[in-house]
């Protein structure tokens, strides 16, 4: 059994791990920047080491210096959280050369999985729907435009090592493929260092819907339900639910089934997500997998019962699955909001600073999950979102109800927040009848 975990992270889920491993009765290394010496996470773990300063680069994607605390305080595991070296096969290869476990897949899976190129063919050769697309890698407009020819427009242009947005145009017509190429591909250059994209067919008004998976090294692999994160900005997702109204039983097993064929013919273990795209008609189609544990991880947790955070680490220390797919059963209706420091009514600004005062709600069926405390200092360099509140009822009426509940008492003082914007999202006709896509957002 691991006996002490290092958190290559920050924030709510280094909190959220911290919590996960105490109550194992594991040892816990929390790391920061000179930014973050005064964050939660470095007052709860029981060792905390600074590995540099502000700047992501220089402290918590730097991947020697997270190593290197590894080895000094002894700890034999690392848990990456999601976020910056969540999904890196280098970062995976690294800890396994140094006989460290990495909480996650191994990183030839993680590699694999990371080039949506490469993840596309593994899905068609397993039998998984996927959105037609381009098959081998593209580098120029001019093989790109003959691929979205025969694809059928409209179509998306997407950085084929991307993610959380970035790299992506859709374009409606011939005529406005080049500017989305280019354009999609020199935001990846900059973002990822790579300007390998791919393209698909651009599916219109499609909710987006993932289910929950684990896997462990015996072979077993089972799927915990679906979430709704069709609300987004920008292709972030800023509402997140469990189960999803767009599914009946039927539909919901045959989702079902293909997450998990997806996860065998990965040769896939520990906790991942496999998202997929559908259509008002019903078809799904593969869109990504993602080889960590979700930010939306905690409504999941809330209508099966289920600790993911234990799970993941119990299926690291070579243990089996806990539960059977039988066993896996949906009970009530759970809404998470994300928590942000931004101004909506200035272009969603973020809003850096002093927490002068806060209050945050709670009772039965609301869940906190937070880093952020009356005195704390927001730093300007890393992401916005400071707290996700979750919700669980016995139905979907009444989980909105208990959230615009919950919401209205919410109090943080010093700083912007996206959370009157949250409230008229669920106040919305169309978003309480459950009527919402992936361009929900830019309808309202």
């Amino acid at each position: 059994m691991i006996k002490k975990i290092l958190i290559a992270n920050r924030g709510e889920i280094a909190v959220r791990i911290i919590r996960a491993c105490r109550e194992m009765g594991i040892e816990t290394v929390a790391v920061y920047s000179e930014a973050d010496k005064d964050a939660l996470h470095t007052q709860l773990a029981d060792e905390a080491v600074c590995i540099g300063p502000a700047p992501s680069s220089d402290s918590y994607l730097s991947m020697d210096r997270i190593i290197s605390a590894t080895i000094i305080t002894g700890a034999d595991a690392i848990h990456p959280g999601f976020g910056f070296l969540s999904e890196n096969s280098k970062f995976a290869e690294l800890c396994e050369q140094c006989s460290i476990t990495f909480i996650g897949p191994d990183s030839k899976v993680i590699a694999r999985l990371g080039n949506k190129q490469e993840a596309r063919n593994t899905m068609t050769a397993a039998g998984v729907p996927v959105i037609p697309g381009s098959t081998e890698p593209i580098f120029d407009a001019e093989t790109g435009a003959a691929a979205a020819d025969e694809i059928g427009y409209p179509v998306i242009v997407k950085a084929a090592l991307g993610g959380g947005g970035k790299g992506m145009r859709v374009a409606e017509t011939p005529a406005d493929f080049l500017q989305a190429f280019q354009t999609a591909q020199k935001e990846t250059q900059m973002a990822f260092g790579d300007n390998t994209m791919y393209i698909e067919h651009f599916v219109q008004q499609p909710r987006h819907i993932e289910f929950q998976i684990l896997a462990d090294s015996q072979g077993h692999v089972i799927h915990l339900g679906e979430r709704d994160c069709s609300i987004q900005r920008n292709h972030q997702k800023m509402i997140e639910e469990s189960p999803s109204v767009a599914l009946d039983d039927g539909l919901r097993k045959k989702m079902g089934d293909a997450a998990v064929k997806a996860a065998k013919a990965a040769g896939y273990v520990n906790a991942g997500t496999i998202e997929f795209l559908l259509e008002k008609s019903g078809n799904f189609y593969f869109m990504e997998m993602n080889t960590r544990i979700q930010v939306e991880h905690p409504v999941t947790e809330w209508v099966t019962g289920i600790d993911l955070i234990k799970e993941q680490i119990r299926i690291a220390s070579g243990r089996p699955l806990s539960y059977t797919q039988d066993e896996i059963q949906l009970t009530g209706h759970a809404i998470e909001c994300r928590i942000n420091a931004e101004n909506p009514s200035k272009g969603f600004r973020p809003s850096p600073g002093t927490i002068t005062d806060m209050y945050l709600p709670g009772g039965k069926g609301i869940r906190i999950d937070s880093a952020i405390y009356s005195g704390y200092t927001i730093p300007p360099y890393y992401d916005s979102m400071v707290a996700k509140l979750i919700v669980w009822a016995k139905n979907r009426k009444e989980a909105i109800r208990k959230m615009q509940s919950a919401l209205g008492e919410v109090i943080i003082e010093g700083i912007d927040t996206n959370v009157d914007y949250q409230y008229d999202i669920l106040s919305h006709p169309d978003y309480q009848a459950g009527n919402i896509d992936i361009e929900f957002i830019e309808k309202m």
